[in-house]
């Protein structure tokens, strides 16, 4: 019986086993001879030591962190949650490095569309400070505030020698990372200012490539100049873009709006419809396209200088006589196309500036939070609904998954609830906040919210039922406003302390490998991450002879984390395999289930005997 072991996936290993399936002639006794590899590739590496390159202090550590399996988990919050058994949301509470290692298998080409808000490095920012040795033990370290010798680990310090390296070194692993949950068409957005917008661009085009590059836009969050300011007021923040891969990516475009539609008339009656009139002269010059047009009033008209007409003779004469080129009402105008409204597609092009008057501003968001909490403001710039609304219109569908690993104050959890009433979709997100303590002096910390993610959660809350409020003429009855709650913890599973000392006590712990302070359902979350489920998946109980029986995934996956578990009991597991005709079927047991090893093995059996050939224990 094969073992569950507490790590998430081994990246460097699947990447091994990858090149071994392209270059198996490069492997000698289990190792990579990278001179047989450059072989393979041509030669065509590049040894010369003066070549552009971008580096910190600190990136090979960023880089082995990335890689770095976790020993963590997530332990699901039903208390904390809204519509457990059927919301398709996630909103988990821990360091995002880890979440995104422990989302691997689950959600690996899942995420159609990122969004991610995070610490604009301004030397106030609580910047994650990561271990690649023990991240999980750092990680409880650092939700309470000091580390072992009771420093305090919140802020990355513009006096800081290492303040830019510091900000790469938390962004790198986490983004190399975000890019594996990725659809093949999938996009990531991020907002930043000035301090990191350059830091920024390098690290993504090393992580997406530079060809992925899709924008830069520049956000219009102010609309009032800062006077105290000695040179510049900033008015903008950006919001870099970068695709998966950009042939495979593609924009919906904006749904053109009244002040679009202006243009278009129709004041000759065409049967066709309203339409606009475009320049029928461009440049540069194409000799054969310069002659002479001649207006229904009998007006000889050329193109203006250095241009020509956009259309060859025999081209035009075929537009004049399908009546699309039109010379003003008394027929003696400079001869311009007719654009049909019908003809065009429904959608614009956006541009790369978004006034706030289209998308809105910091302190309109604010005033809106402040409205949600009954007139108590507790982030002092929150992004605007509208503003994410924008970019999830652009590059999403009805039925797509969201992910925004910086959740801060949930407006892009806000944001998909809100587009899914407007459009009925059916869109899911996940959120991941590290529970940063808000300040003691803080209107938040009186009010009871003790941390950024309880703000988070109950924002969430009464969006979800404002919206519903907002909105009393339309069925939003199957409107997702719920979330599941999971918080990220070391691994239920125990490792082996080789503490001599210690020897005896540390035997008898071995006969059960599960820490004493977890319940069933932690253990089975961790299972279904282990195993790559998604952990919305609907999950079914069963009682057989008064154990309980875990059904996932309409029978795909099977686990009995009950104790003294007969042959009896083990023969109706397998027989669940008929009852829920499933091809294959996996059962995981925990190690102690079984009294002695004797039944172990006539439980294998018998499940082999019925088609189950996967047996896990953990």
């Amino acid at each position: 019986m094969n073992k569950l072991d507490g790590k998430s996936l081994d990246i460097v290993s699947e990447n091994v086993e990858k090149l071994k399936e392209l270059f198996p002639e490069v492997f000698s006794e289990g190792k990579i001879d990278f001179t047989k590899l450059e072989e393979e590739l041509g030669k065509f590496i590049d040894k010369e030591q003066e070549k552009y390159n971008f580096t910190w202090h600190g990136k090979q550590n960023a880089k082995k962190i990335a890689q770095t399996p976790s020993t963590g988990t997530l332990r699901p919050s039903k208390e904390d949650s809204k519509d457990w058994d059927t919301t398709q949301n996630l909103y988990i509470e821990g360091d995002n490095l880890e979440v995104l290692k422990l989302l691997q298998k689950s959600y690996h080409k899942q995420v159609k569309m990122i969004y991610i808000d995070p610490p604009y490095n301004t030397g106030k920012d609580f910047v994650y400070k990561d271990n690649f040795k023990d991240n999980i033990k750092n990680y409880l370290e650092l939700t309470g505030q000091v580390d072992s010798e009771g420093n305090r680990l919140s802020t990355n310090s513009d006096t800081s020698g290492r303040y830019h390296s510091d900000w790469l070194s938390m962004m790198y692993p986490r983004l190399k990372l975000a890019r594996n949950l990725l659809k093949d068409d999938g996009v990531i957005f991020i907002s930043i200012d000035d301090n990191e917008v350059a830091n920024l661009r390098k690290v993504c085009d090393e992580i997406f490539g530079e060809d992925n590059f899709v924008a830069n836009i520049i956000w219009e969050k102010t609309f009032s100049p800062i006077n105290l300011k000695k040179h510049f007021s900033e008015s903008h923040d950006f919001i870099i873009a970068y695709a998966k891969n950009i042939e495979k990516a593609s924009c919906n475009g904006l749904l053109r709006d009244e002040n679009s539609l202006k243009g278009y008339k129709n004041p000759d009656n065409d049967e066709r419809g309203l339409w606009t009139s475009g320049d029928l002269s461009v440049g540069p010059v194409i000799k054969e396209k310069i002659y002479e047009i001649i207006t229904p009033s009998g007006r000889k008209v050329l193109p203006p200088d250095g241009y020509c007409w956009r259309l060859t003779k025999d081209r035009f004469e075929e537009f004049k006589k399908d009546n699309r080129i039109w010379f003003g009402e008394k027929g003696d105008n400079v001869p311009r196309i007719k654009r049909f409204l019908s003809e065009v597609k429904n959608t614009i092009t956006p541009m790369t500036v978004w006034k706030y008057k289209d998308v809105g501003h910091s302190q309109e968001a604010k005033q809106r939070l402040k409205e949600l909490f009954d007139d108590k403001s507790y982030f002092d710039y929150p992004k605007p609904v509208t503003l994410i609304n924008r970019i999830l219109e652009l590059y999403t569908n009805p039925n797509d998954l969201i992910l925004d690993f910086f959740s801060g104050s949930a407006t892009t959890a806000h944001a998909v609830m809100q587009l899914n009433a407007e459009d009925n979709g059916k869109r899911k997100y996940i959120c991941v906040q590290i529970p940063e303590p808000t300040d003691e002096k803080s209107e938040a910390y009186k009010a009871g919210y003790k941390n950024i993610c309880e703000i988070g959660k109950e924002r969430i809350r009464r969006a979800g039922e404002k919206i519903k409020e907002d909105n009393p003429d339309k069925d939003l009855s199957n409107l997702d406003i719920g979330f599941k709650v999971f918080k990220l913890d070391s691994s239920n599973i125990k490792k082996w302390d080789s503490d001599f000392d210690n020897l005896e006590q540390n035997l008898m712990d071995a006969t059960e490998n599960i820490k004493p302070d977890r319940t069933s359902q932690d253990l089975l979350y961790e299972i279904l991450l282990k195993y790559g489920l998604d952990l919305t998946l609907p999950i079914e109980e069963k009682t057989i002879d008064g154990k309980k029986i875990f059904i996932i995934g309409y029978g795909a996956l099977v686990v009995c984390l009950d104790e003294d578990i007969t042959t009896d009991i083990v023969e109706a597991i397998a027989k669940l395999k008929g009852e829920y005709e499933t091809l294959i079927m996996r059962v995981v047991f925990k190690d102690s289930s079984f009294n002695n090893a004797v039944v172990k093995t006539n439980a294998i059996q018998i499940l082999k005997q019925y088609g189950i050939d996967e047996v896990v224990s953990v």
